[in-house]
């Protein structure tokens, strides 16, 4: 079997930084090369912001000389900024991929090693594993907080989840992230793939269908990549507000299952975490941005009562409401 041939990775992109640049080298240099990288450029003038890419990427390329790398086909796809949704544009680069597996990745997660693509595709062994997700781990200069959650989600060890562990792992069950995860494509075109038409949460919404099916998902420790942000506290109130309405319009996922006891477990861990290092100051922006990210939340969740001005403002993904 030519492993060259058997996977795409799909990358949307909004005015990438360097930390793309390292991505994509890093891609090049994968111990497993995909056949195709996809990159899904949204802008408001896509065509030109799509050609600077175009020749940023030609010149990482040029000089990024490794064994195989030549036989990666990289495209730039443009996209209107108008037309960006979290489901529907990733479901639109999953119908340009005709390889068996396809990794989803964000512009600013860079892998650790030469091994992410070899580990994340390692799970698909197993018959009924439709979906992996990789290893998050905080760049050095996080913060304390930033450092901690990121071990809190992304453990040291493997899991895999399915219908059995409901009752057990509640929402985390569904927990699965575009940031990092590989798909089988047989699967994914037998349930439908993406939701078109999503604010936020794609990731765990299809996981949750695949769940349902009785496929597992494979959460593969060993494919890490380096991705944390420090968010400010309206940024925080902003990102879970689009939590909040994606889990009050997708109901018949959401309902019956909640994610305040996983809310309420990761604070309560931090803050005895952060008692114990002494870190006071930490501790006292943790529970601030603890209390905007709950309010976002909520908020989120009524957010059928809000005006609509006021739903833009609150929001992250502010074309949603257009």
């Amino acid at each position: 079997m030519d492993q060259n041939k058997n996977l795409d990775v799909i990358i949307p992109l909004f005015r990438p930084d360097k930390k793309f640049d390292k991505l994509l080298i890093q891609l090049l240099k994968q111990t497993i090369k995909p056949k195709n990288i996809w990159l899904l450029n949204t802008e408001v003038l896509p065509d030109y912001a799509t050609e600077t890419i175009k020749k940023r990427v030609d010149e990482l390329v040029s000089r990024t000389k490794v064994a195989g790398s030549e036989t990666v086909n990289i495209h730039l796809i443009p996209i209107e900024q108008s037309e960006f949704d979290h489901g529907g544009t990733r479901a639109y680069g999953a119908s340009l991929s005709n390889s068996e597996y396809m990794i989803f990745m964000t512009q600013d997660a860079i892998p650790n090693n030469e091994h992410l693509l070899e580990n994340l595709i390692e799970p698909f062994k197993m018959e009924e594993v439709a979906v992996t997700y990789g290893r998050q781990e905080a760049a050095q200069n996080a913060t304390v907080v930033e450092k901690y959650t990121r071990i809190f989600n992304y453990p040291s060890t493997d899991q895999i989840k399915s219908k059995e562990d409901l009752s057990r792992l509640g929402i985390k069950t569904y927990f699965c992230s575009n940031v990092c995860a590989a798909y089988r494509k047989s699967v994914y075109e037998d349930l439908g793939g993406f939701v078109a038409r999503t604010i936020f949460n794609e990731d765990m919404i299809y996981a949750a269908g695949i769940i349902k099916a009785g496929y597992k998902v494979y959460y593969a420790s060993k494919a890490t990549v380096t991705h944390s942000h420090h968010y400010s506290w309206i940024q925080q109130l902003r990102r879970n507000f689009d939590l909040g309405v994606s889990q009050e319009e997708y109901q018949s996922i959401f309902k019956n299952i909640s994610s305040e006891k996983e809310g309420t477990k990761l604070v309560k861990q931090t803050i005895d975490y952060l008692i114990d290092q002494r870190e006071y100051i930490e501790l006292i922006d943790f529970i601030l941005e603890s209390g905007f990210k709950y309010l976002g939340y909520l908020l989120g969740k009524q957010h059928r009562l809000l005006p609509q001005p006021f739903k833009v403002w609150l929001s992250m993904n502010k074309s949603y409401w257009k």
